[in-house]
């Protein structure tokens, strides 16, 4: 944050996007794989947050941005961290936009669906080691660019909260106002 500040003068969007995935069920992952991942995607985020919000509020405002998921709002198996991680972010950062909203910081929730990343390959089996392995539901998703550019436009519009992505994102909307039949769809899924 010193070296941005000092090269810059000051920081005015932060856009958290760090996040390690998961493809293992809850009975099959050690707790050091949980650990890790909560580590990485909310811990690492709310601390870099930290690290900027004093900043932010010196100079009289700033955005932040937080890259989460479709996650965020739904569970599915194999990915009980990775979820959690994400379910936890939107709490964090929600409450973080009420308390900051007084000081010109505003907090922008980025909950995206399939992004084609390399987020399958990397994401960690239960004893911790990378799946290497490329999902093609991934392989098929939104292009990094196209999600940049929604980014880009909900940041210009002073938005609150987006999701990106294809049919994915629906799930997100079903489980809150569908949660039974939701849930009936992931059990046949």
């Amino acid at each position: 944050v010193d070296e941005v500040v000092a090269r810059l003068g000051r920081i005015d969007v932060l856009i958290n996007n760090a996040g390690v995935g998961q493809r293992s069920r809850v009975t099959a992952t050690i707790e050091g794989v949980e650990r890790r991942i909560m580590e990485v995607d909310y811990f690492g985020t709310i601390l870099l947050t930290r690290a900027v919000l004093p900043r932010m509020a010196e100079q009289g405002g700033g955005r932040i941005v937080v890259i989460s998921s479709v996650m965020g709002y739904v569970g599915t198996p194999g990915r009980a961290a990775y979820a959690a991680a994400k379910h936890a972010l939107h709490g964090w950062f929600d409450s973080l936009r009420e308390e900051v909203r007084g000081d010109g910081i505003s907090v922008l929730l980025v909950c995206p669906g399939y992004v084609r990343t390399n987020i399958s390959v990397n994401a960690l089996l239960g004893d911790g080691k990378p799946t290497g392995t490329m999902e093609p539901v991934i392989d098929r998703g939104t292009s990094p660019e196209r999600c940049a550019r929604a980014v880009l436009r909900a940041i210009d519009r002073g938005r609150e909260e987006i999701l990106i992505g294809g049919i994915e994102i629906w799930a997100a909307r079903a489980k809150r106002w569908f949660p039974r039949t939701f849930s009936h769809f992931m059990r046949r899924f």
